[in-house]
């Protein structure tokens, strides 16, 4: 094993050796059959030790003048295309043969009915001709799932907002049967982990997508607020969110990107964030300079019209220069992130009107006219509901 020697090698060999399978099917177990390959499914220490095994292949690809990214067992080849090709360039073709070679050396297998091509360009070039991959032609796919996310050839992500809805919907439900039984803590920490940690995967992919793709990740947010607030779904959602110090989606999303900024620009990320982040460098003196501006580039260098807007190396610099100085300048992960939510929370709350229900229990002739005059209050509890509900409570601002 490369770059393993003594007992830390020991430890991992007696991790592989001596692992039996059988199966199981309608009572019937099998005999056991010893293990000579592979890694044990589900162990912490399985994908790192199939990394370490599938490393050379990244080697083997990029020797042919293409990008590989790996996790575990899925492989992601990119190939960049200039102009309006009819065919892939033959080093594509070798590429995919000696990825072949090498799976099958590797006692490995490649399976082409699970290989995507995923085509993202000008719709005219998804006539392309299409390689082989040992001995079927691939075909294009009109959504891959990479890491969890569904993308499509125009990156709309709709499909990916559908599915991610969809989901936490489902938790949610789940939640909600479970909320008589639970505190309200207890409470919290399973929506947070069932629910809004769904909302919040990757969802630096959603900056500038349209509001009727948005809402339909606002509807489960404002849901599993609800549900938290143990307040009917009619309620306002603003003073609920403000009671929970719950950021609005899109403002989570513009949070997600300024986090990612701030980690390229500390090496605390990924290099190919950084690569695409420039300091802003004016030309002449101006007061400007030193504050820890980023250069925000030409839109019209990016070729794909469709998503030029929403690329991270034009709308990072946009969010990250509006930030105030002393935020730009917070070198602390943990501060920059505290500084940044209060930032963002200011914005998304300050200067609103907040308006809501009156508890009846208190006041129903308010309750009543908020329908009637659309009087603005704010959500009041009162303390037989409070106890109930186990939340703050509102003062009324009549």
């Amino acid at each position: 094993m490369t770059g393993v020697r003594g007992i830390p090698l020991k430890w991992v060999s007696s991790f592989l050796q001596n692992r039996g399978q059988r199966v199981v099917r309608e009572g019937m177990v099998s005999e056991w059959s010893l293990l000579t390959f592979g890694v044990p499914q589900g162990a912490i220490l399985s994908p790192l030790l199939f990394n370490i095994y599938m490393r050379p292949l990244a080697r083997l690809v990029r020797s042919f003048g293409l990008e590989c990214h790996q996790y575990a067992d899925d492989t992601q080849l990119i190939l960049r295309m200039e102009g309006r090709p009819d065919s892939v360039p033959d080093s594509f073709h070798q590429c995919l043969e000696a990825v072949t070679g090498w799976l099958r050396a590797s006692r490995l297998r490649v399976n082409p009915a699970k290989t995507e091509i995923l085509w993202l360009g000008r719709p005219g070039g998804r006539e392309i001709q299409l390689p082989t991959l040992d001995g079927e032609t691939l075909r294009l796919s009109s959504s891959v799932k990479s890491l969890g996310v569904l993308l499509d050839p125009l990156l709309t992500m709709e499909a990916q907002v559908s599915a991610v809805s969809r989901s936490a919907f489902f938790h949610l439900c789940q939640a909600r049967q479970l909320a008589p039984y639970l505190s309200r803590n207890d409470l919290a920490t399973v929506i947070q982990a069932m629910v809004i940690s769904r909302l919040d995967y990757c969802n630096a992919l959603y900056i500038g997508l349209p509001l009727s793709v948005i809402q339909k990740l606002k509807l489960v947010q404002n849901a599993a607020a609800h549900l938290l607030a143990g307040v009917p779904a009619r309620w306002r959602i603003t003073p609920i969110l403000q009671q929970l110090h719950w950021l609005p989606i899109e403002y989570r999303i513009t949070f997600k990107i300024l986090v990612l900024t701030f980690k390229a620009l500390h090496g605390l990320g990924p290099a190919y964030l950084r690569a695409r982040l420039s300091p802003y460098q004016p030309q002449r003196l101006l007061r400007s300079e030193g504050q820890n501006l980023l250069e925000v580039p030409n839109i019209r260098t990016y070729h794909l019209f469709s998503t030029r807007q929403r690329a991270f190396s034009i709308v990072a610099p946009q969010l990250w220069n509006a930030l105030p100085v002393e935020t730009r300048t917070i070198r602390d992960l943990l501060a920059f992130r505290k500084a940044c939510k209060t930032f963002l929370f200011r914005q998304a709350f300050n200067g609103r009107k907040t308006r809501g229900y009156v508890c009846f229990y208190c006041c129903f002739y308010c309750f009543y006219c908020y329908f009637k005059a659309n009087c603005i209050v704010l959500i009041y509890f009162c303390k037989p509901l409070r106890a109930k509900l186990g939340v703050a409570v509102y003062k009324s601002n009549k």
